[in-house]
This record gives structure tokens, sequence and C-alpha cells, in this order.
């Protein structure tokens, strides 16, 4: 488990020929994770468009014009609703996704309202709100969130290219506040954004570096919206792509690597090549924030067809529901009895004098 990986010893791994690459992929992923579990998660937008970040890629940016109307937070039990149907479809985690700069206090106070009732239902939470700072990160693992998403993007380097309105510095400094509350981390990037493979190599680097390592490392392909900058970048070669897959299984050894964005135009020839470098996580549903995703039952068949299966939520989230449910019961169980033994003197006769 290394924090100190050089960028040259990362580009020799790229460089290596495909199948040497694939193999030590897969056996570093042995040694962490039973190779056919799948970590399944759904991703709900509860808050979209309108943000005032300037990323490059995003549909929901207030810079662009891309079609895409801006919808208030969703309510509570609306959230609710599509976490239940998320656990009924498979999935251990819900996330959700808020187009913030940061949360305002206003809106926080829904939000950690929403993680608790998520929580309650035995799914593990995850949000992404942007930027936050050390009190609001607390707040939020107090509620229960158990993983808070902020991707780097791409490179230091390049970053400029794809993003003015924040510094890479910001987002760094997201994840330590997040670290230091103490909740699970979830960092990756956006690849086939323009970037050279220099930049694919540094990325990976950064998050690397992390301690500990990201338990999520979503790798993203770019959608390709109408009306952003990016709408007409040349497309990355899927092998590249998938090479990125299986050097980020290789850095971060007991990282779950996210199959994420990007999926919808992926082959299920591309998709099986990408879990056999290291994936081990995919975003489960018909949509994925503002762009498709592939549909549950094409999903449901691809697993059938290689044999993999839905890895089960960790250990310690299923007890600590187990743990809490059975002490509503037991508290439940202990007022009937506390009822049933001191009726007399619990409750107000008005037929006594």
């Amino acid at each position: 488990m290394r924090h100190d990986w050089r960028l040259d010893e990362i580009e020799a791994l790229f460089a290596l020929p495909f199948n040497d690459l694939m193999f030590r992929a897969q056996e570093v992923h042995r040694e962490h994770f039973d190779a056919n579990a799948v970590q399944v998660s759904t991703l709900l937008s509860i808050k979209t468009g309108a943000c005032p970040e300037d990323c490059k890629y995003c549909p929901q940016s207030g810079h662009y014009n891309t079609g895409l109307g801006k919808e208030k937070l969703l309510e509570i039990e609306k959230v609710v609703e599509e976490a239940k149907a998320a656990r009924e479809a498979g999935a251990s985690r819900f996330c959700m996704g808020a187009a913030w700069r940061s949360p305002r206090e206003r809106d926080l106070a829904v939000v950690l309202e929403m993680v608790s009732r998520v929580k309650a239902l035995g799914l593990e939470t995850c949000m992404t709100l942007g930027m936050v700072d050390t009190d609001q990160a607390r707040r939020l693992s107090d509620a229960g969130l158990d993983y808070y998403n902020h991707n780097l993007d791409t490179s230091p380097e390049y970053y400029g290219e794809i993003i003015t309105t924040r510094r890479y510095a910001d987002r760094l400094n997201t994840l330590a506040n997040v670290r230091q509350a103490g909740m699970k981390v979830c960092s990756g990037g956006i690849l086939g954004m323009g970037e050279a493979p220099r930049d694919r190599a540094a990325l990976l680097q950064q998050l690397a570096r992390l301690e500990p390592h990201p338990e999520s490392v979503p790798i993203n392909m770019l959608v390709k919206v109408p009306g952003t900058p990016l709408e007409n970048v040349e497309d990355l070669d899927p092998i590249e792509f998938i090479r990125a897959i299986a050097v980020a299984r290789i850095l971060m050894p007991a990282s779950h690597v996210r199959l994420s964005a990007g999926r919808e135009q992926m082959d299920d020839a591309t998709q099986a090549l990408a879990f056999l470098a290291g994936a081990n996580s995919i975003f489960y549903g018909d949509s994925l924030l503002t762009t498709s995703n592939p549909q549950v039952e094409r999903d449901r068949a691809l697993f059938a067809r290689l044999g993999l299966h839905p890895e089960p939520m960790e250990k310690n989230a299923q007890e600590t529901c187990a743990d809490d449910q059975r002490q509503q019961d037991a508290l439940a169980a202990d007022i009937a009895r506390q009822v049933t033994e001191h009726a007399s003197t619990l409750f107000y006769d008005a037929t006594r004098v």
C-alpha cells in the first residue's frame, strides 16, 4: 500500500504490454477482493442545474446553454422513495448529488434530514454537494453520511484548461475536511477531456498520494454534451481507458474502482474488459445525474453473462443497521411491558374522584 508513486513509475505501468498490465491488475485485485463481486450504487440528482462553476464538461453549469432546466432541491419524501426503489433494485449504496459550489445553510438542514432518512433504510449513504468546510463535513458525518464524493477531475497541470472557478487546492482541502470528519472518500476523475497521457498518470498519482487512499475511485469517460465546450473533443481510445482502470487498481489496491459516467457509450466487451482490469463498482439505474446510464435489465444481463454478482453491503454497515433495529425493537417492547404493568398509574382516569 504505497502513497509515494513517482510519475515515471506510473507512466511505466501505462506503457506495459496490455496483457501484462491486465495480468498484474488481476493479481492485485484478487488479493483484496472477490474478483466476481461488483459494488452497486444508485445516484440521484437532488438539485439540478444553474451551478456557478464553469466546468467545461458539465451540462449543469450555468455558464453554458445545454437545454438543462434549473430544478429546486427535491423534497425529502421524494428522495426517500427513490432510495427505497434503489434498495429494492439491488443497490447497496445511495448517492445524492446537488449542483452547488457549496451548500447553503438553509439547504444543509434539508440535506442532513435526507441523509438520516436514507441511512435508516439500511443503505450506505453518499453525497456530492461541492466544497464543504470543516463544520459542514462534521454535521454531515453526524447525520450518518458514509461517503463524500469530490472528484479531482484531472491532473493539476491540466486542471486550468477545464475549470477556472475553483482551484485544485480547494478540492484537496474539501477531501481533507471530509477525512477529518471521519467520513470515507469517493474521489476520481474524468478521462477523454483532451488531456495528454501524462495527465492521466498525474491524476492517478494525486489520488494515490491521498492517505488513506479514497475508498471509492470513480473513473469516468467524458460524456460529450452539446452546448458544453468539450462537445467536439476527440474520443478517447477505449483501450487507453481500460489501461487507466488497470493502473488505478494497481496504485490503490484496496479501493473500489468505479466504472462510472460514460458506460452508456461502452459496449459489453469494453465493460467486460474494465471488470477484468479491476473495476468493481458501478452506478446502477436509468440515469446518472443528468446523463443516461445503461438500463437496469441490460446490467443484469451483463452480470449474468460474466458470472458477476452484486457485492453485499459492508459488514460493519449491516451490523450497525441491525443494531439500530434491535435497539428500536427492544425499546418498543420495554414500553409495551411498562404500559401493561403500570396501566393504572400511567393514565389519568377522568371517572375517578
